[in-house]
């Protein structure tokens, strides 16, 4: 799918009844919440506090999802994040979606994050204990 990505984490959400539309699947705004709340996880997992008390952190520029099955309540959802190289101030991240007990993929999905000085709200440098994990 994507050329030198590497699994970074992995993490299990549980999908509430009020993720739910008017169809009774989760509704696609939902699948971005997941995805963000596995991005968070593994950046605060690196020692990256994600607040905005910090000189810097992430923030995404660009989102994308590809649905493919409908996910429904009861569930738990995994999503598995990737991370590609890093560029300057910025590195690409892949999301696939799944639902626990259910080898298929869900969803799939990308999104570029970029480091941000968090006072001026432009990007610098990642940080070079971050570029060496990476």
């Amino acid at each position: 799918m994507h050329a030198e990505r590497k699994l970074v984490l992995t993490t299990r959400i549980p999908v509430r009844w009020g993720d739910m539309d008017a169809y009774g699947h989760v509704n696609n705004t939902i699948y971005f919440r997941y995805f963000e709340q596995a991005r968070v996880e593994w950046i605060e997992g690196l020692g990256y506090p994600v607040s905005p008390n910090e000189k810097s952190g992430a923030v995404i520029v660009n989102a994308d999802c590809t649905f493919r099955i409908p996910v429904n309540y009861p569930a738990t959802v995994e999503v598995r994040v990737f991370v590609g190289h890093p560029g300057r101030s910025s590195v690409m991240t892949w999301y696939e979606l799944y639902v626990v007990g259910d080898e298929r993929l869900f969803a799939e999905g990308g999104a570029k994050v970029v480091w941000m000085d968090t006072s001026t709200g432009k990007s610098v440098p990642l940080p070079e204990a971050l570029r060496a994990l990476l």
